[in-house]
């Protein structure tokens, strides 16, 4: 599973990307999770508002935080 973060570096960016490496490793998925930072690498996934989660090349959240319960659902869903 290929899983990015899209997002320039602001604080709720920061704190998706964390909360999904450790949604990762406690759901045991096999994942390649990665940061963008680039805004036209960004705005290229058509996102406007960040931070957003790309899971496989498809945008599956994007403008906000998900809950524990959603991020874990949205994980396990896009395997």
């Amino acid at each position: 599973m290929e899983i990015k973060v899209l997002g320039t570096g602001c604080p709720k960016c920061k704190t998706l990307e964390k909360i999904t490496n450790d949604a990762v490793q406690k759901l045991g998925i096999s994942a390649n999770v990665s940061k963008v930072e680039d805004i036209v690498d960004i705005m290229n996934y058509g996102v406007m508002r960040t931070p957003a989660l790309v899971i496989n090349g498809k945008v599956v959240l994007s403008g906000r935080i998900p809950s524990e319960n959603e991020l874990n659902e949205i994980l396990t869903s896009n395997k």
